[in-house]
């Protein structure tokens, strides 16, 4: 095994900052909602810099979290990446209070907003949704899931 010594070095990302954080970052790093809550893991920031995370674990990143480097020098922004998602609407917010209710009941990461939520692609929930009466569109777009009742975002 060569030790190729021109492969760059990653930078190692140890904070989160506040959002309030007032500093430009000039390196983002697109992340789907599974990669966002990986604590340890390297990654290649979207302008190809290889990074490595080592956060505490448990560690569940949001997009628009800023990271920093264990020197402080460096700034990375997190971004949700467009991924496969259903996106469920409805003419009646209380069809989509039911749905989400019954997502709830099934510990289905759920995004809530309050026009659409939106949810990882899934035959059997897309036919119990559609069984409901709501609109559900396959999409490749940004997963915010919320967070668990004991987060602390």
């Amino acid at each position: 095994m060569s030790n190729d010594s021109s492969a760059p070095t990653a930078i190692v990302l140890t904070h989160r900052l506040h959002h309030h954080h007032h500093s430009a970052s000039p390196l983002v790093l697109s992340l789907t909602a599974d990669e966002r809550t990986r604590s340890r893991h390297h990654f290649v920031t979207d302008d190809g810099t290889p990074i490595y995370l080592q956060l505490p674990r448990g560690t569940a990143l949001q997009e628009g979290d800023l990271l920093s480097s264990t020197a402080d020098d460096v700034l990375v922004k997190i971004a949700a990446k467009p991924e496969p998602v259903l996106t469920v609407t409805s003419d009646d917010s209380i069809n989509l209070l039911r749905a989400a209710y019954h997502l709830g009941n099934r510990h289905v990461s759920l995004e809530i907003t309050p026009t659409y939520l939106r949810l990882a692609p899934d035959s059997v929930l897309l036919g119990m949704l559609t069984q409901l009466g709501l609109q559900v569109v396959e999409q490749v777009a940004p997963f915010c899931p919320q967070g668990g009742a004991y987060s602390h975002h």
